[in-house]
């Protein structure tokens, strides 16, 4: 079961991860995430990111270091990570890693939701959303095979082969759904049923 956290929003996490690496400034951990690529999969902005990193301070996981004075930029204040955040960064970890969280994705919403379009009308919209997994499937192998030519661990993009399963696994499931759909032995018991809830 999900532990109740101070601070919970996924974006505090990063910055927690970022923080073991050195001490640092909010704007460059936002340029560090979105050079990483984590942008992809932890949604953030600039004043976001830079409430986070204060929520994070007043729960004791991040601490201000020293503020630095530059004559051409604002003043700016590095932040590292505390022993509090280290362990709290270490449980969350092992938490997200360890424990399956019930997570409540829109398409999941759509499907429960299906009968009530026309089945014929579901289908054809399914077979868009075919065409799109397969632009998102097709970048995703494309990013991929762009960093095995770099030297790049690849402990740092499994996010990308995790992201390429779940695309390729939703395809087989749409392709197998639009089969069903079209086929008319189902349309023909679908209204059947739903003549006796009438």
């Amino acid at each position: 079961m999900a532990k109740r956290r101070k601070v919970s929003n996924p974006l505090a996490l990063a910055v927690l991860a970022e923080l073991t690496i050195e001490p640092m400034h909010p704007y460059e951990m936002g340029r560090r995430l979105k050079e990483q690529g984590k942008d992809r999969n932890i949604k953030y902005n600039r004043s976001s990111l830079y409430m986070v990193v204060e929520q994070l301070r007043k729960a004791g996981f991040v601490a201000e270091q020293e503020t630095v004075r530059d004559t051409q930029r604002p003043e700016r204040t590095v932040y590292a990570l505390t022993d509090e955040g280290r362990a709290e960064l270490d449980d969350w970890m092992c938490e997200l890693v360890a424990e399956p969280q019930h997570e409540y994705p829109a398409f999941g919403v759509a499907l429960c939701l299906l009968a009530a379009l026309p089945v014929e009308e579901s289908a054809d919209l399914l077979g868009r959303r075919l065409v799109a997994l397969d632009e998102r499937i097709d970048a995703t192998r494309a990013q991929l095979h762009k960093v095995a030519g770099m030297d790049v661990h690849p402990m740092f993009v499994i996010e990308e082969d995790y992201a390429l399963a779940l695309l390729e696994a939703e395809r087989r499931y749409t392709e197998n759904l639009i089969g069903q759909l079209r086929d008319p032995e189902f349309g023909r018991t679908l209204e059947e049923y739903l003549g006796r809830m009438e």
